[in-house]
């Protein structure tokens, strides 16, 4: 019966997983038989199988069961809510047999174990099947590239809603009556009305109050009569008020002379006389001085210590000053020979790394148990925050046909500018690493 290809895909677009020095890839083959050997047939099932092409980059990625396939995004609400209880469960199911391997006395039970722990792992939705209703993974044991693994694998199925914002009810303010600025109304006196028998120029008197008996009395002037239109009564009342304010502003000034000038002198009676000081006492010209004198602390100098330079180890790499400040890494250019504290997992023993870089490019050349010879290429260069950074593109391919994973490699200046440097395999596994220079 022909297999059912799910999806296919180059290992240089994602990033391997894994745990004891392994990765889950490597030895995808090898976790799916010892599922079956367990009687997890069910957890094996749901892991798709995977098949390297001849030149060992990508990958194509079978389904271990038949059936129709519908992918998760293609798939309804029914279908994804019973696929991912059903990957739930499986998920209880790895982490509780991962405990329990790990717990082993044997090491390859403790490999077993810690590689389980990761191979639910898979970049995102895109790499999930349905295949007769029942879910497959593509791609378990890889994560996206820069990403690390997730504490919840099932995380990425998960869609939330989005809570909709509750809009607050605004109550109605009451309406505000501003104040409506005061309007001034001249009041126009009435005209009279004219009859056909008066002539068309008349002439206005100006209201005059009654006199008392005792006041003279005022005579009613006429005003001439003008050729234009007739002014109205309230403007004849313009030049008396102003003739009122003149007066009122005159009469203060009309003051008489000689009390003017009497008031000054009045004033400097009424000042009382200050009362006189009694003068300093004169100091005596024969007081017993003497001539000040400073003496100064004496400086206590700091005790000079002497400048010890750290001895360079013989063939370290110095990261250069100057070449660090003009960007360029020629002090990399080389054969180096690359150690850290990590072994194999199945020799105990630690590999053999030759990295070759010339002009920030290179190979990274990886020696392991039984000859077996892995390569990838390299590239290097200096971050903005001064660091060196050496990384492969993608993992180094094997003679075996198996693939390698390779750290990523910062480095930065230490005492005498010797590179200090560390190797990053994944989010939890960061050991330091020595460069040494070597002819070959």
């Amino acid at each position: 019966m022909a297999k059912i290809l799910l999806r296919s895909g180059s290992l240089d677009d994602f990033q391997a997983v894994g745990g004891g020095g392994q990765t889950v890839f490597h030895l995808a083959l090898q976790v799916r038989e010892t599922l079956r050997l367990r009687k997890q047939l069910a957890l094996a099932d749901c892991l798709a199988i995977p098949q390297l092409n001849d030149e060992g980059d990508r990958v194509d990625w079978y389904s271990p069961i038949q059936g129709d396939v519908v992918s998760w995004k293609a798939a309804d609400e029914t279908l994804r809510t019973r696929a991912l209880h059903y990957l739930e469960g499986l998920q209880e199911s790895a982490r509780t047999l991962s405990k329990k391997c790990l717990q082993s006395d044997k090491t390859a039970q403790q490999l077993f174990g810690a590689l389980l722990e990761k191979s639910l792992q898979f970049p995102g939705e895109n790499h999930l099947f349905l295949v007769d209703g029942k879910p497959v993974i593509s791609f378990w044991g890889f994560v996206n590239l820069n990403e690390a693994a997730r504490e919840d694998t099932l995380d990425c199925l998960r869609y939330v809603e989005p809570q909709e914002m509750e809009v607050p009810e605004i109550a109605e303010l009451p309406a505000v009556e501003e104040p409506l600025a005061p309007i001034i109304v001249f009041q126009q006196a009435e005209a009279p009305l004219l009859s056909a028998d008066e002539p068309l120029i008349n002439a206005y008197t100006l209201p005059v109050d009654e006199p008392d008996d005792t006041s003279t009395p005022v005579e009613t002037v006429a005003a001439a009569p003008s050729p234009k239109a007739r002014r109205p009564r309230w403007m004849w009342g313009i030049p008396l008020a102003a003739a009122v304010a003149a007066l009122a502003i005159v009469v203060p000034l009309t003051i008489p002379t000689s009390q003017a000038e009497s008031e000054p002198v009045a004033e400097k009676a009424a000042m009382p006389e200050m009362p006189t000081t009694k003068p300093l006492p004169v100091l005596a010209a024969a007081l017993p001085l003497h001539q000040a004198s400073f003496k100064p602390e004496p400086v206590v100098k700091a005790e000079e210590k002497p400048v010890v330079i750290a001895a360079i180890p013989k063939d370290a790499m110095v990261m250069d000053a100057t070449q660090m400040r003009t960007g360029t890494t020629r002090f990399l250019n080389g054969t180096w020979r690359l150690q850290m504290d990590i072994s194999d997992a199945h020799s105990g023993k630690a590999p053999s790394l030759r990295y070759q870089i010339q002009n920030n490019k290179g190979t990274a050349r990886v020696v392991r148990e039984g000859n077996i010879i892995c390569k990838a290429a390299i590239f290097s260069g200096l971050h903005q925050n001064g660091e060196l950074m050496i990384k492969s593109r993608g993992n180094a391919q094997c003679s075996d046909g198996t693939r390698y994973p390779l750290p990523e490699i910062s480095c930065k200046p230490g005492n005498s500018n010797v590179a200090v440097c560390h190797a990053r395999f994944d989010a939890k596994t960061v050991v330091p690493l020595t460069f040494k220079k070597t002819g070959a």
